[in-house]
């Protein structure tokens, strides 16, 4: 098996909405925020090459999205998704699986592209199967007032109408080295999966953890729809992460691609961060 981060541009969101409850005075020092009030962060997905299967987790943004929808996330960053599953030997005809951690538009716009007239969607991965979990993916069909921005119907209709959609239904093994966690408090149905690499966890982090900022407890997203039930899904994360010395790698920290945890008196911490190409 091999692993391949996958850069696919960055986005600016706002600090206090990336940190909630906690302080600026806090977040800033870790985390720099513009004069805007700006974080920089990184929409970096994970393939996965094992035995015949490509497989890519998350796809980033996307490029069906207009001006008027796009200039609030100021994306920046030389890098794209093709442009970095090129790098690596790949195109997106390659990928066999799809992995969507869940389907806000920054994790899975990448997942359909226009026809060659414009006129209508197909699938970017043709010959991909993708995954999501079914509770996610009735959660993003019939989107509440507070999420509905982020789930876009043309993101999301019509991998379903192409036929390659495949229902997650519970927690476990989905493909070989490959299972997944579900957890409820930044969006219902959110999958974490968990690779096998060579005997050691690769736990792709999604919105569960941001970035390595977001490991302390009380650091949870103000985008999360039920902060309370983040913390039971961080607990119920770190009692087999931490234990398991699980590699996390982050797919929005601009500036660590992975990191190990330790528990200390204060609670869970960062014990090192690294490259993914260090494992």
């Amino acid at each position: 098996m091999k692993l391949y981060p996958i850069e696919t541009g960055n986005l600016k969101l706002d600090g206090g909405a990336m940190f909630g409850v906690v302080p600026k005075v806090l977040w800033q020092k870790q985390y720099p925020a513009d004069e805007n009030n700006l974080c920089n962060w990184a929409m970096r997905c994970l393939l996965i090459e094992d035995d015949d299967r490509l497989i890519l987790i998350d796809n980033g943004i996307g490029d069906k999205q207009d001006h008027d929808f796009l200039k609030h996330y100021y994306l920046n960053g030389d890098e794209t998704l093709e442009s970095s599953l090129a790098k690596h030997g790949f195109s997106p005809e390659d990928i066999t699986d799809m992995i969507l951690t869940h389907l806000h538009f920054d994790h899975c716009g990448g997942s359909i592209k226009y026809n060659e007239d414009r006129n209508g969607f197909k699938p970017a991965f043709p010959n991909a199967t993708y995954w999501v979990s079914r509770q996610q993916y009735e959660w993003a069909v019939n989107p509440n007032h507070r999420e509905s921005t982020s789930f876009l119907k043309e993101n999301i209709l019509p991998i379903a109408e192409s036929g390659k959609l495949k229902l997650i239904e519970e927690e476990g093994e989905i493909l070989p080295n490959i299972s997944v966690r579900i957890f409820n408090g930044h969006t219902e149905g959110q999958i974490i999966p968990l690779i096998n690499h060579h005997g050691r966890t690769v736990a792709f982090m999604a919105d569960l953890l941001p970035a390595s900022t977001h490991i302390p407890m009380s650091w949870i997203m103000a985008y999360d729809t039920r902060p309370l039930v983040t913390l039971d899904d961080k607990t119920r994360f770190y009692e087999e992460a931490v234990p398991g010395d699980f590699v996390l790698f982050f797919e929005h920290d601009i500036y660590n691609e992975c990191c190990t945890l330790r528990q200390t008196e204060k609670g869970v911490r960062v014990k090192e961060t690294f490259p993914l190409s260090e494992i």
